[in-house]
């Protein structure tokens, strides 16, 4: 099967072979997609972590043997907990940042380079020795504009947030909120919830349309306009710059035990 390990810091995904089509997802860096089909200077795609199908620009395709998508997946690796980590490109030497919930993996103890296909990289930022809590990972996105379809520090939706920051944290989710609210345990009371907790919200039809990261306290994090930190209770989201609620709360899920 034909497939790749995205070399680029974001890769877009769109739902149609156009530059004009609409935004359907995001790659970070190290993530594995598939190739379904070749047409047109686009390639039909399918994501290894979530299972979204979209397209990306034939340019923007760097061809991986099936050995070496194999042994990336499995070897242990790193997804970077830090909002921007810094890298070198070689032969140019040339810098590139990564966003938060990219993903290297090392040649064997080295620590410090690693290669995808025929390109060579090298860390100029610090690996950390450990995974922040949720909550330190979760602020690190404050204040990112939103972006539909977006997944990385400088752009994000709802779900990207709360997809990228599970995934730093070990837990695969899927893409969009309507998918993210079957996971998980309900929890009963929203007194009750935790740092950690998904917070689901609908809209007067009922259809789930947006999902914030729960901190405790009352507190809640999520994209909207900005990622940005907001009041929760029974009724929803209260944004203490509107003095108003604009989410109405649907469920909350607890996501890790």
């Amino acid at each position: 099967m034909r497939g790749s390990i995205s070399p680029y810091s974001v890769l877009s995904v769109r739902r149609e072979p156009s530059e004009k089509s609409e935004l359907e997802t995001q790659l970070l860096f190290g993530e594995v997609f598939y190739v379904d089909e070749i047409m047109n200077g686009w390639v039909k795609i399918k994501t290894e972590f979530d299972g979204y199908e979209g397209w990306i620009d034939e340019r923007m395709y760097y061809p991986v043997r099936d050995k070496e998508i194999e042994l990336w997946l499995s070897a242990p690796g790193v997804i970077i907990p830090t909002p921007m980590f810094k890298l070198i490109r070689e032969p140019e030497k040339s810098a590139q940042l990564i966003s938060a919930g990219s993903r290297i993996v090392f040649n064997g103890e080295d620590r410090n380079s690693f290669v995808i296909g025929h390109k060579e990289f090298y860390c100029q930022s610090t690996v950390p020795d450990r995974t922040p809590d949720l909550e330190e990972i979760a602020k690190g996105f404050l204040n990112t504009s939103y972006l539909w379809g977006g997944r990385n520090i400088f752009g994000i939706d709802c779900s990207g947030l709360s997809q990228v920051v599970f995934k730093i944290m070990g837990k695969r989710l899927p893409r969009n909120a309507s998918q993210q609210i079957e996971h998980g345990a309900m929890v009963s009371f929203v007194e009750e919830a935790r740092a950690g907790d998904l917070a689901f919200f609908d809209n007067p039809e009922g259809e789930i349309t947006h999902v914030g990261i729960c901190l405790g306290q009352g507190r809640i994090l999520h994209a909207s306009g900005e990622v940005r930190l907001d009041h929760l209770d029974h009724q929803g989201i209260f944004n203490r710059e509107l003095q108003k609620y604009t989410h109405h709360l649907r469920v909350i899920k607890r996501m890790m035990e």
